[in-house]
């Protein structure tokens, strides 16, 4: 999978930015008044939800993501002093003033780790950006599994990319968000977050092999079928800095080096059950076995939902999606009572199937249904929370969006 990092201080809110500059305009104004002179330009890099393929891109496996229409937006300007001022309209407190040859790994800084992290990894990698005036903005949720720190970090790759003429593509810029994220930040996450946010295009999903980076923009226009998929963003918080992510990443190494294979992805489906047998066998705690027939089997389901999706039948991969989740709770165990929840109180109410998507552990779950269906199944949902005494979750449709751009 996977999702990577929450900033450990909410970016935005639970629903909606805390101070929304909505235009353009508007948070040129901001950056103006904050710095004492205009943005150099705009940049907006996407959330994401994962369609199937959880915990697999650190397994160099198949991932299927598709951009949200909400971004962090990013209004910046060119330094030359080695200074760089970063700002969230989103983030109680002043100015961030950090001095970037000073930038090192593990040093806190809360939820400018995230845009820091980036001018790190760039600087290490040899580019020139030599400072920069940054002021964020974001309707990405936090803590809700739809990736607002890759947005974070691929709009501060991509606006630095322009604006230093580093000339990077957008899966290197991508690579470089992964790096500030697991060597800076300190999150062993795989590359599917930052790659969604900076490559996914409007009306697609992306089948996204994480071994090589290839990629292919899959046709996903759910409306003119009759069809919606619903985001419910169960309000529960999640963070994978806390160890457990690190842990199930650390528990797929161990069970690939027990089966003697460099990544999981080199585990075939066909076979699963002799690897399984050999795991059984092997010195390993019982938690390998499952994240190891987790993983194998999860790249399986990516492979059925493409080959359903190219048939034009989307329908059909409702029952792929439930599976998908029954394996992250009993295999990868990285559900929540009300991840269960929606998943179940959905599939009751009609909808074609369900299941958490991203870290887990809290966040959101994704929910297919017919359009006909998606109030009625929405409100199951809403009924089953409230009498279970669980915070009303936040619920509305992911449309398949664009990938970073510059604005303006």
């Amino acid at each position: 999978m996977t999702e990577t990092s929450e900033p450990t201080t909410p970016l935005t809110g639970a629903n909606e930015p805390t101070t929304p500059l909505t235009g353009n305009a508007e948070l040129t104004a901001s950056f103006t008044e904050l710095y004492g002179q205009a943005p150099e330009g705009i940049w907006a890099a996407p959330g994401r939800v994962n369609l199937i393929g959880e915990y697999t891109d650190f397994n160099d496996g198949f991932v299927m993501p598709l951009a949200l229409p909400h971004t962090a937006r990013a209004a910046v300007a060119r330094r030359t002093d080695g200074e760089l001022r970063l700002h969230s309209t989103d983030v109680p407190g002043g100015v961030v003033q950090l001095r970037i040859d000073e930038l090192a790994p593990h040093q806190g800084h809360g939820w400018a780790a995230y845009p820091a992290g980036v001018v790190w990894a760039l600087r290490e990698a040899g580019h020139p950006v030599t400072g920069a005036d940054i002021q964020l903005t974001s309707t990405v949720p936090t803590g809700a599994g739809l990736s607002s720190s890759a947005a974070l970090e691929v709009v501060t790759a991509l606006a630095l990319n322009d604006l230093f003429g580093l000339g990077l593509s957008a899966p290197e810029l991508a690579v470089l968000g992964r790096r500030a994220e697991n060597d800076f930040v300190g999150v062993p996450c795989g590359v599917m977050d930052q790659m969604a946010s900076a490559c996914c295009t409007e009306g697609h999903a992306l089948h996204l092999d994480t071994r090589d980076l290839t990629r292919r923009q899959i046709p996903f226009d759910l409306a003119s079928g009759g069809l919606r998929l619903l985001v419910v963003d169960t309000q529960v918080k999640h963070a994978l800095g806390d160890g457990a992510y690190a842990e199930r990443r650390a528990g797929c190494e161990a069970g690939a080096a027990a089966l003697g294979v460099r990544t999981l992805r080199e585990v075939p489906y066909e076979g699963l059950g002799a690897a399984l047998d050999t795991l059984a066998t092997a010195d390993v705690d019982e938690s390998v076995v499952r994240y190891v027939r987790h993983v194998v089997s999860d790249n399986q389901r990516v492979e059925q939902v493409i080959a359903l999706l190219d048939a034009g039948d989307v329908r059909s991969a409702g029952p792929v999606l439930v599976a998908g989740h029954v394996s992250l709770r009993d295999d990868l165990r990285v559900s929540c009572p009300e991840l269960d929840l929606v998943v179940s109180a959905a599939c009751e109410a009609g909808a074609l199937g369900a299941r958490m998507t991203g870290g887990g552990f809290g966040g959101s779950a994704i929910v297919l249904v017919e359009e006909e269906r998606a109030d009625t199944v929405s409100e199951a949902v809403l009924k089953a929370f409230a009498s279970a005494g669980h915070t009303t979750p936040r619920i509305f449709p992911a449309v398949p969006s664009a990938g970073a751009r510059r604005l303006v």
